[in-house]
């Protein structure tokens, strides 16, 4: 026979968890309730980061430069991600892994370059 009680501190740890998770939804939107700060205007609620309206027809056509800014922020996001692990193992890589990131780096760069000539970075 099992005794439950060996899951009582990850049924405590799930229960404070959710706690705070409820607190920290539901808490700051009855605050802008209560103080009035909660004011939902036309203006408030327009689209802000994608440019285009979030609910019309599925089939409507936009640009693409959308997906061109998407994939530069996730190149440079790898990159990022890519250069911490570099430079704490640097001393151990030694001038081969600051060749190799060289290369890495070179490439990106090349394809910034191509991007910003092509004018994708220009917006209207």
């Amino acid at each position: 026979m099992v005794d439950l009680t060996e899951y009582m501190p990850i049924l405590l740890f799930i229960a404070i968890a959710a706690g705070l998770s409820a607190a920290f939804v539901f808490l700051p939107m009855g605050v802008s309730r209560l103080t009035g700060a909660h004011n939902p205007q036309a203006e408030k609620l327009t689209e802000y980061e994608c440019g285009f309206p979030a609910f019309e027809d599925a089939r409507h056509q936009f640009d693409v430069r959308f997906y061109l800014v998407a994939i530069s922020f996730i190149i440079f996001d790898l990159e990022a991600a890519f250069l911490f692990p570099w430079a704490v193992s640097l001393d151990v890589t030694g001038w081969v892994g600051w060749g190799g990131m060289m290369v890495f780096l070179g490439i990106l760069a090349i394809g910034l370059a191509y991007e910003w000539k092509k004018g994708a970075l220009d917006w209207e």
